[in-house]
């Protein structure tokens, strides 16, 4: 069968993305069919349009990675976009359609209405290749875990069972221009969190056990994206230290095999055995991004995080000494949230030295997290509540507006202090910094 996956995504702030899930799905297609991949980031209506009527698709993927960009103070809803996109696709191609992603995973159901698609794909999207076999074999694909057909419910799948398969970037204008635009492209070592916290669906999403890919083929990998033209890598694990040991396996294995550009990930800031972040920094590691969300220790207990402040100074310490460079990212405005927390929080922070702060105001409500089920009991929201479009928990004692206040009078100009992602003068400065052949994120420039 003819076969196209689109990304959707044309957000180009703070940077372009790689969207790395379509890889795993197209490394999910059996021999046999041809697959191409239209990247929306280059590819316009114009040629989009073209590529529909010279390859005629017969089932058309698209993927939904995100609902919306979660930012309070800056929303931007993406379901109208993909909406609009399916219409414009029904238009020009008689094709199967088929949604899935995480953001769909999120909320299946109501995104399998919203965009009248002919099917969806809950959780991972290598069961897509199941589906295709049974359209292109004429079975019946309503009992495939995870597949979603008109008319039945949505029911969670456990996490693929199979092996996790990546088909490598095929086309040349793609991989030119994420380098041209940052030199980034994208890694993944495992499957899975065994984290608990609060707010966060990807349990939901990819399952609570972790599944770890092989330190030699991650290796491999990162070599090959290496030798694609990539610059940088950054490795999307929800937290690449949740399994520390793996994590130590893949860092000692990249620097074996001779990798020699740079990478970053996100880490949960817990104390790191002694030596973790010089084992990163040896293998190439320069960027550390640390899901802190709050330093008052009431609100990281509330949050279900497996750490405290104290852990949190520890691991800033010990990365930094490693010489890398480390960015913190907060979530105010969670259940317990009060001007003093805020306050506890600002306060250590200034003991956090040479790094930047990324504070993220209100915390966006999902299904099937323990906010979801906290808000519902205290009446903030319930089973009617529209969640497609964002809705932010509102704790009893401080508003979003108050909390901005108090951070935005502690930052008092400083330029490592960045509320949201930064907007449109961020992405314009570091879109710039890009075209002069800077790679990376390169928020270290704010470091103070």
């Amino acid at each position: 069968m003819r076969i196209l996956l689109i990304s959707p995504n044309t957000l180009t702030a703070p940077y372009p993305v790689y969207p790395l899930g379509l890889d795993y799905v197209a490394g999910s297609i059996a021999a046999g069919h041809e697959v191409r991949i239209a990247d929306l980031q280059i590819v316009d209506r114009p040629a989009l349009a073209a590529l529909l009527a010279d390859f005629a698709p017969e089932i058309i993927g698209l993927a939904c990675r995100n609902i919306d960009n979660t930012d309070a103070g800056d929303p931007l809803f993406f379901l109208t976009g993909y909406q609009e996109l399916v219409v414009w696709l029904r238009q020009r191609s008689s094709a199967v359609l088929v949604c899935g992603g995480c953001g769909f995973t999120i909320m299946p159901e109501q995104i399998f209405a919203l965009l009248g698609v002919d099917y969806g794909i809950i959780g991972e999207g290598e069961r897509f290749g199941l589906l295709v076999e049974a359209l292109a074999h004429q079975h019946d694909p309503a009992g495939i875990p995870g597949v979603l057909v008109a008319g039945a419910a949505a029911t969670p799948p456990p996490p693929w069972p199979g092996e996790l398969s990546r088909r490598l970037p095929q086309d040349a204008r793609q991989v030119r221009y994420y380098v041209e635009n940052g030199g980034m492209l994208n890694l993944q070592t495992k499957r899975g969190c065994s984290f608990r916290c609060l707010y966060c669906p990807y349990p939901r999403i990819e399952g609570r056990a972790h599944r770890l890919a092989e330190p030699a083929e991650v290796a491999q990998t990162a070599l090959q994206l290496q030798a694609a033209g990539a610059k940088y890598l950054f490795i999307t694990d929800s937290a690449f230290n949740s399994d520390v040991d793996h994590s130590l396996a893949v860092a000692r294995a990249m620097r074996e095999a001779g990798l020699s550009i740079p990478w970053g990930a996100f880490f949960a800031p817990i104390t790191p055995p002694p030596g973790y972040f010089q084992t990163m920094a040896a293998a190439g590691c320069r960027h550390v991004e640390f899901g802190t969300e709050s330093l008052a220790d009431s609100m990281l207990l509330a949050y279900r995080k497996p750490f405290r402040s104290p852990d949190v100074l520890m691991a800033h310490r010990q990365a930094r000494a490693a010489g890398l460079h480390v960015a913190h990212y907060f979530l105010l405005g969670g259940p317990g949230e009060s001007a003093a927390t805020v306050a506890a929080s600002l306060d250590r922070m200034e003991q956090l030295d040479k790094t930047v702060f990324f504070f993220f105001i209100g915390i966006r409500i999902y299904p099937g997290t323990g906010l979801y089920d906290l808000a519902l009991a205290e009446g903030k929201i319930d089973h009617q509540t529209d969640l497609l479009q964002p809705v932010f928990y509102q704790p009893d004692a401080i508003d979003r507006e108050a909390i901005a206040t108090l951070v935005r009078n502690r930052a008092a100009g400083r330029g490592n202090w960045v509320i949201g992602s930064g907007g449109t003068d961020t992405a314009t400065v570091l879109h710039n910094l890009h075209q002069r052949g800077l790679t990376g994120p390169l928020w270290e420039y704010l470091a103070r």
